[in-house]
């Protein structure tokens, strides 16, 4: 299980260094990034929330890189399209995260785990759904196909790779933060409040950049 983000093609975005990545492929998040990487992830994160003032928020600064970070300093609440990906590695089978539940709501695997309804993950093209029976998960690649792969595992298992999930997004959000006081040091501390805020996970601590 990895937490993934989706990103966006990256030709001709100059704001700060960023890996190639195919357009809206998903980048797993870890904290074993390079530092091109992270911006990438930076980068898709902050584009999906690049959304036009409204009338509760400031105007966009006029400088180029303020007003591609405004929406992710700004908006409430945040989204990324992403979210929890598993891959059962004896089959080769990948459960993809849909449109419905993006990576801001990763701990809904969690309520799923404690109530037991199913977790759907979205609709067309694909419709992916997690169901409990009892103490096994079944993870349905396309509900909408009768012979859709599947992968089946213990609850047991699913609370620890969500919790190495959990450390994933954790480390993640330390990468960020030293990547953030080098990068953007006037907006680091606003950058890495808002990717603890997206993630729901405590504020790491922002290195000084003097």
């Amino acid at each position: 299980m990895q937490p993934v983000v989706e990103v966006r093609a990256s030709d001709g975005f100059d704001l700060w260094p960023v890996a190639q990545v195919e357009r809206f492929d998903f980048l797993p998040l870890s904290g074993d990034l390079s530092p091109a990487e992270v911006g990438t992830a930076v980068m898709g994160i902050v584009a999906w929330n690049d959304a036009d003032p409204g009338e509760d928020r400031p105007p966009r600064p006029a400088d180029p890189l303020g007003s591609f970070l405004h929406g992710l300093l700004t908006l409430d609440p945040l989204l990324a399209s992403g979210g929890l990906r598993v891959i059962d590695e004896s089959t080769g089978v990948t459960f993809l995260p849909g449109c419905c539940d993006g990576l801001e709501d990763w701990r809904d695997w969690l309520r799923f785990l404690d109530e037991g309804n199913a977790l759907w993950f979205g609709h067309d093209p694909v419709s992916p759904v997690a169901e409990r029976f009892g103490e096994t998960v079944r993870l349905t690649v396309d509900a909408c196909r009768s012979d859709s792969p599947t992968i089946e595992l213990p609850v047991t298992e699913l609370r620890r790779l969500l919790a190495d999930a959990e450390r994933d997004l954790t480390d993640f959000l330390a990468l960020a933060a030293d990547w953030s006081a080098t990068r953007l040091p006037d907006h680091a501390a606003a950058v890495t409040a808002a990717l603890a805020r997206l993630f729901g996970l405590p504020l790491p601590a922002v290195p000084s950049t003097s």
